[in-house]
């Protein structure tokens, strides 16, 4: 809970880093460098956007439940993903 509240603080102020904290260096990051040098408020909401998929697919991870359709507009697994790994990799026993 204590992370989300700093990751968004540190979103409110500047989204890109708020976007490279879940999303790392890829596409995510880029286009939304993009849209908070086009604009700054394109910038929050592509941000925060990112970061609802996030803790959404987390939770819902955590209840059990997965969702294996694509959101829109999401290209990092690790948000597609909610940070729970990629892909399906059964672990080493």
């Amino acid at each position: 809970m204590i992370s989300a509240i700093l990751l968004i603080i540190i979103t409110i102020f500047i989204p890109p880093v708020g976007v490279f904290m879940i999303a790392g260096c890829g596409a995510d990051l880029l286009i939304n460098i993009a849209l908070t040098l086009l604009g700054y408020f394109p910038g929050h909401i592509h941000a925060f956007y990112l970061e609802y998929v996030y803790y959404q697919r987390r939770e819902e991870a955590a209840q059990g439940f997965f969702d294996s359709k694509r959101k829109p507009g999401v290209y990092s697994d690790n948000i597609q993903t909610g940070g729970r790994g990629y892909g399906t990799v059964a672990a080493a026993t």
